[in-house]
């Protein structure tokens, strides 16, 4: 089973691949472009699962492809550029981008961002499981498990963590998770949310209590994955 698809967008032929070559070992599919003109009709006709986007291009730069990917998706996007001025960094991760690659560079980091960004973004989906980090959700089974150990959760704990798990590293407010667990909007039952959430982390914690999981995001709501 292939690791994922990415899309490679370097105008200096022997870079990119050199970067093909590399991601192909680690079991990757690996689409390369050498110029910007059809960066963004092939995300929208065939979506990569990574985008790898060099600033410097020919007929148009990585900044603008980047701000039109960001209207209509949320690819994860990782800058690779000779650019090393901080500006040019700070403008790239605030139109969108998940990384910022400076050349020259080492073939294998490219590489262990290209997964980070990868497990960062993309819940594992295999044979109907969500996994994020220690915590395993068969849905097919209706089975959570923490470090291989079953966790009894309620069903609105366990749709709760499904909607969390579905979309690692998004921020969910108290208002969405209602939403999206019993289909309507009501104010008066935010605060439930949050002994839910208390709920979960406890169970979680049994099982796993060096491990923080579920983030609160303060003023806003909840998160899984990564701080």
């Amino acid at each position: 089973m292939k690791n994922g698809k990415i899309l490679v967008v370097e105008d200096d032929k022997k870079i990119a691949e050199v970067l093909k070559e590399y991601l192909e070992e680690e079991d990757f599919v690996v689409e390369v472009l050498n110029s910007g003109d059809k960066v963004v009709s092939t995300v929208q006709d065939s979506p990569p699962d990574l985008l790898l986007l060099d600033i410097r291009l020919p007929n148009k730069d990585g900044i603008m492809i980047c701000r039109e990917i960001r209207s209509f998706s949320d690819v994860p996007i990782i800058f690779v550029t000779a650019k090393v001025d901080d500006i040019d960094r700070l403008l790239g991760l605030e139109i969108g981008a998940d990384d910022y690659i400076c050349k020259p560079f080492v073939t294998r980091e490219v590489v262990a961002r290209v997964k980070a960004v990868i497990r960062r973004t993309h819940p594992k989906h295999t044979e109907n499981k969500l996994v994020v980090e220690s915590l395993v959700m068969d849905l097919k089974a209706h089975k959570v498990t923490v470090n291989g150990c079953k966790v009894d959760l309620t069903p609105i704990e366990y749709n709760l963590l499904r909607i969390m798990m579905s979309n690692p590293d998004q921020v969910f407010t108290r208002a969405d998770l209602i939403s999206k667990t019993q289909g309507y909007d009501a104010d008066c039952y935010e605060r439930t949310i949050d002994n839910h959430i208390k709920n979960l982390r406890k169970k979680i914690s049994l099982q796993s209590p060096d491990q923080e999981i579920i983030h609160t995001v303060f003023g806003v709501g909840y998160k899984i994955g990564s701080l």
